[in-house]
């Protein structure tokens, strides 16, 4: 699938991973809905910077992802202000550090109710418009190395990301054969907000090749995944080697 003349939509694309995906889709020719919740002045500074040095078109939609209804608007203007949808990346994820002895239900339910609610919604919305209009499509989840690397003192996250991965592959035999739905497990590509750089180093020791990864790693990724019309139901994993220490 080329990226010209095609539409795109990246939740949590106004920040961080997020940012660098949606820089890569629009750099390479897409209209890019860029969702964000709260993030609304990284979007605007990211919308005046692709009106400065891109041709491309760009969409700044305001989405709850953990809301049916958000997410049912969110695809709805998109399709309105650039055209039918046929890419989703799947991206807007929250990440909370907190002990398991001090972990409450609210804490589980914030984790799934984005992480794993949020990007089923949007992926089932995403492959039943274009399974309506018999288009082919990518859905693309961005998961994380702690979906099969076990963190306790991020478990609800975790969790939640595990879980994208069996999303993954249950919507890859429910949309195939014209849709292909994959995921990508990051890991060290970005500090944690709040992290020294103390616990980086540490982090970073576990690593097999000994340095952070980057942003543009994960959309590289991206690119490699919307371009392939012969991979689904699988993850890739860009973390430096991070899951096999």
């Amino acid at each position: 699938m080329k990226l010209e003349g095609k539409t795109a939509i990246v939740t949590g694309g106004a920040i961080r991973v997020g940012r660098a995906i949606s820089l890569a889709l629009v750099g390479g020719g897409a209209q890019v809905a860029i969702a964000y919740h709260r993030s609304e002045a990284a979007a605007q500074t990211l919308m005046a910077k692709i009106e400065r040095e891109f041709d491309g078109r760009a969409r700044a939609i305001r989405c709850d992802v953990s809301k049916a209804d958000e997410v049912r608007a969110l695809f709805d203007e998109a399709e309105r202000s650039l055209g039918p949808i046929d890419i989703l990346i799947n991206n807007a994820a929250i990440i909370e550090r907190r002990p398991v002895e001090d972990l409450t239900e609210d804490d589980l339910l914030r984790a799934f109710d984005v992480n794993l609610k949020g990007s089923y919604l949007c992926a089932l919305e995403a492959g039943r418009r274009l399974r309506a209009r018999g288009a082919a499509g990518k859905i693309i989840q961005i998961a994380d190395v702690a979906a099969l690397v076990a963190w306790p003192a991020y478990t609800p996250y975790c969790i939640s990301k595990a879980g994208t991965l069996m999303l993954v592959k249950c919507l890859a035999k429910a949309f195939a054969p014209d849709i292909q739905v994959n995921a990508i497990a990051p890991g060290i590509v970005l500090p944690e907000e709040g992290a020294t750089n103390e616990t980086m180093q540490t982090a970073l020791a576990r690593n097999l090749i000994k340095r952070p990864g980057s942003p543009e790693d994960v959309a590289r990724a991206v690119l490699f995944l919307i371009e392939s019309d012969y991979i689904t139901g699988t993850t890739i994993i860009v973390d430096g080697g991070r899951h096999l220490a």
